[in-house]
């Protein structure tokens, strides 16, 4: 039961949800049932049915609602008293600034995506305002508590950065399924029904052209009066068959590897595939185009079996063909979309496709959906537990109660028998550029770049500002808003595709520019180092950012410096980024070193005959998920760097 002073303190605040999914559907459920009287609500998603399963809050007949609106609904009926305020929006829009967040006495984060926990945690230290922030991954989970001046913000720790893998690996020489993944998803799928104008590695030149110095028509071009099947078996040929025949031509690349087998539709019990095609007939009658499955057509059932050569070479060729004849107004637009059957299909057909040629073990449907989709399964009691610790800090932060703030971790195996351990918050880091305002070095030539690689790879990419300003001294180089006039506008769009030693107000080495972000009200200060050579390989960007908090990056798996049957005439990586949704939640990562110990609560289960009072954070992972490996990549918490708590 609550004391009179925490009801108190509960009953007189004004709270800010961010996210209304997994953990959110707890935690609004949980807040209600605590006596909270005012909350807000932001979640930009609609309710998908795979989130039926654990977001309890929502019915098959919700499909399509509004997330926010249909869980304020939903709490009502058995809280009718509680004034509860929904926005179905984006957490980013220009309303939710940073005086919109000071009418919060708390705001407690349910995100599923690092971009929107950087952005509100830089409202929340601009507006003052309390910050609670939560992340679940299966059987792990955590909570934190970020407090302006007092505990360290969401950003003075590194990230985990996306697990990488060069791209000459993932055209030429895979060597496990996920690279096949990859290949379909990224290249093949972007290629075939993508934006037809990006950049892509995959080899697009026939057979005829190859040895011919006249330009080549794009193979992946569909030809006016070709038939859809007709197609198909072409694009099949080409980059099962011929891509690998051009692999092949380089031996050195072979000498100690395995050489893959080029594979022609007509290698594949041709007569077979062709007879037991899809029937179009076979094909359920619906209005969602993302339902449409190229197994229904052909009497596959089951997602869990593993499909033979010649099953998957079918599942491609009518899925290609489904993509043309009943999506065709899509064709050009498409990006790959794991709620999406027919793109699961189709990716998952032409990975084990590929896998086959390279010796590599096929897999399911459902395996290949959670490879491609980054899936770690959402625990719905995980959620739940989460939620409760969300709520227990809340309070802690409502009465000022700052001895007693806990980040805490809920584990998957008990660690000296306990599943939830509770750890003193740091202070805030004075390495932080974020809430510390430490200044930045940027190596960059300055004779070379222009300001929009500037402004893409490292004002957004890097620092995660959405509305910047850019100054050289008094000189505005660069502002982006709604309300600019329309010849200021022109001349910042002129300044983009200026190099900065030529801009109005030249920026070269020894030169200190200001990045500002209006909506965020984060500014930051940036040393300019003139810097002439990067190497291509291991710097692909053409600059270095120095300063931050550094991601901890997963290892590649393999060096491909020697491979030289890439189609790809650059040094590029691709990336394997979680997919934005609830089932999988990103965990904060703090670098620490082995060994190092962090003090448990005097009054954390002091009776526990097995605690010695520290706790040793090499047995907390953060983070341990290697969908491929066999040996799971664990990331550990702690900082044995960090020499001071507070309270200490």
């Amino acid at each position: 039961m609550a004391t009179e002073q925490q009801l108190s303190a509960i009953k007189g605040s004004k709270v800010l949800m961010v996210g209304a999914g997994g953990i959110g559907c707890e935690l609004l459920k949980t807040l209600a049932l605590s006596e909270f009287q005012d909350i807000h609500i932001i979640d930009m998603d609609t309710i998908e049915v795979s989130n039926l399963n654990r977001q309890f809050l929502f019915r098959q007949s919700h499909v399509g609602q509004s997330k926010a609106k249909v869980a304020r609904d939903a709490v009502l009926k058995f809280r009718p008293n509680i004034s509860i305020t929904p926005y179905h929006a984006n957490v980013k829009d220009p309303d939710f600034n940073v005086d919109f967040f000071k009418r919060f006495s708390v705001v407690l984060n349910g995100l599923d995506n690092l971009d929107a926990r950087r952005h509100v945690n830089r409202l929340c230290l601009a507006a003052g305002v309390p910050l609670v922030e939560s992340g679940t991954t299966g059987f792990l989970g955590q909570v934190t508590v970020h407090v302006k001046g007092r505990t360290e913000c969401y950003e003075c720790q590194p990230k985990p950065a996306p697990k990488t893998y060069p791209v000459c690996t993932i055209t030429s020489t895979p060597s496990k399924f996920v690279h096949c993944i990859v290949w379909a998803k990224d290249l093949l799928f972007a290629k075939l029904f993508g934006d037809k104008n990006q950049e892509n590695d995959l080899n697009v030149r026939s057979s005829d052209a190859s040895g011919s110095s006249e330009p080549a028509e794009d193979v992946f071009e569909r030809k006016k009066d070709e038939d859809v099947e007709e197609y198909g078996r072409r694009i099949y040929d080409h980059v099962f068959g011929h891509n690998i025949e051009v692999a092949l031509s380089n031996e050195d690349t072979w000498k100690k590897r395995n050489k893959p087998r080029p594979i022609y539709i007509k290698d594949v019990a041709l007569a077979e595939v062709i007879q037991q095609n899809g029937n179009l007939d076979k094909v359920p009658v619906s209005t969602d185009p993302l339902s449409v499955s190229a197994m229904t057509t052909i009497g596959l059932k089951n997602p869990q079996d593993v499909w033979s050569l010649a099953e998957n070479s079918r599942v491609f060729l009518e899925a290609l063909k489904l993509f043309f004849l009943k999506r065709g107004k899509e064709i050009g637009n498409l990006s790959f979309d794991k709620d999406d059957q027919l793109a699961v299909e189709i990716v998952t057909a032409a990975a084990n496709i590929r896998a086959s040629s390279f010796g590599i073990p096929l897999h399911s449907l459902f395996e290949a959906k959670g490879i491609a989709g980054n899936i770690v399964h959402a625990v719905a009691t995980t959620n739940a537990v989460i939620a409760g610790l969300i709520v227990i800090e809340a309070i802690k932060v409502l009465q000022d109660d700052v001895r007693n703030y806990r980040m805490t971790y809920c584990l998957e195996h008990p660690s000296r028998k306990m599943l939830l351990m509770p750890v003193e918050p740091f202070e805030p880091n004075k390495s932080c550029y974020v809430c510390s305002e430490t200044p930045l070095t940027l190596e960059i030539n300055t004779s070379r770049s222009k300001l929009r690689d500037f402004v893409e790879k490292i004002v957004k990419a890097k620092l995660g500002m959405s509305q910047p300003m850019i100054m050289h001294g008094h000189a505005l180089l660069y502002e982006v808003g709604d309300g600019l006039e329309e010849d200021m506008a022109t001349t910042y769009a002129a300044n983009l595709e200026k190099v900065l030693a030529q801009l109005p107000s030249p920026v070269t080495g020894g030169t200190v520019i200001m990045v500002e972000d209006l909506q965020q009200e984060l500014t930051c200060t940036i040393n300019i180092k003139h810097r002439e050579e990067f190497d291509g390989e291991k710097e692909p960007d053409g600059m270095i950012l120095s300063g931050l908090t550094e991601a901890l990056v997963q290892k590649n798996d393999e060096a491909s410096k020697e491979n030289g049957a890439s189609t790809s005439n650059v040094s590029e990586t691709v990336s394997v980024e979680a997919e934005e949704d609830d089932e999988l939640q990103i965990l904060p990562a703090v670098s620490g070193l082995a060994g190092k110990k962090r003090k448990l609560p005097d009054n954390a289960n002091s009776s526990n005959s097995d605690l010695s009072g520290v706790i040793d954070e090499t047995k907390i992972p953060r983070k341990a998920i290697d969908r491929e490996d066999s040996e799971a990549v664990v990331v550990l918490d702690g900082n044995g760097e960090r020499k001071k708590k507070r309270g200490q």
